[in-house]
């Protein structure tokens, strides 16, 4: 069965939501080869010279304050990406002294302009992420006429991603539009089903760390080994392969004693011999 969100054609209805440390290409690879949906990047700016490594054919997440950059930007990856996604709901401090994010919820005149830029500029679906706020309803009310889809993560600024998600909330914005409504927060193997039951679409994050496998129907599972696998073909640096080591040693019997292990490693050699002693 399919599910459509615009013109794209999507086997799953649960999504890799856009993390900015944990969505390197190796990792949204094998979460697609688990049977993720659709990956998203994590946040880039129109305006970034920064290498991207689209293989997967992800959502693209841009975020800014402004038109500028969009239209070079857009024409140069179109056709490396399923769709693009604009950020209207990052909480961090950066996203505050910058004014993007969920701190531009504000300025309807802005975002107008920013989705109108992006639509213009591409026959690919074009989606936005919101938080829960007192603009919400009017800037996807407003936004519908240019976006295909609307990801709701139903907590304010000042919750960031931990309290209560307004399960109400997210239902008020389904019913407000006639577009896709994908699901964000709180997320996981215990309540995906439910949701898919009043929305669209889920996102999966934080739970999906170093977890590719909860995306898998058939119950094979996708680990570190695999990982590296594709972190080595795409050149990963050493860094963000510690990184992902650690988060695939979460739940594991042993996995404490791994992660002190690879506190020390200075190598990914190192880190595979380590991850190598799990099997």
């Amino acid at each position: 069965m399919e599910y459509k969100i615009g013109n794209l054609s999507l086997k799953n209805r649960v999504l890799l939501a856009p993390m900015l440390e944990p969505n390197d290409v190796a990792f949204r690879l094998l979460c697609k080869r688990a049977g993720c949906g659709l990956t998203y990047t994590g946040m880039v700016s129109p305006l970034s010279k920064q290498k991207l490594d689209l293989d997967d054919k992800p959502a693209l997440q841009l975020f800014g304050n402004s038109v500028r950059g969009i239209k070079s930007f857009m024409k140069k990856y179109d056709s490396k990406v399923s769709l693009w996604d604009f950020n209207l709901g990052c909480p961090s401090k950066l996203s505050r002294k910058l004014g993007h994010g969920a701190f531009m919820c504000g300025d309807l005149k802005t975002i107008e302009k920013i989705l109108r830029a992006m639509r213009a500029n591409t026959r690919k679906p074009v989606t936005i992420k919101i938080r829960k706020s007192d603009r919400s309803l009017d800037i996807v009310r407003m936004a519908e006429s240019y976006i295909d889809a609307v990801c709701v993560h139903a907590r304010t600024i000042g919750q960031g991603y931990s309290g209560e998600v307004d399960y109400d909330f997210a239902l008020k914005v389904k019913k407000a539009v006639g577009i896709p409504v994908i699901f964000s927060g709180d997320v996981d193997e215990m309540n995906i089903e439910k949701i898919l039951e009043d929305f669209d679409f889920v996102m999966v994050g934080r739970v999906a760390i170093g977890n590719p496998s909860i995306f898998s129907k058939s119950g094979k599972k996708f680990g570190f080994d695999e990982y590296l696998k594709l972190a080595r073909k795409y050149g990963l640096f050493f860094r963000q392969v510690k990184y992902q080591a650690m988060n695939f040693t979460k739940g594991v019997v042993g996995g404490k004693e791994l992660r002190r292990a690879l506190v020390g490693a200075k190598t990914i050699e190192e880190v595979e011999g380590i991850m190598g002693k799990n099997k």
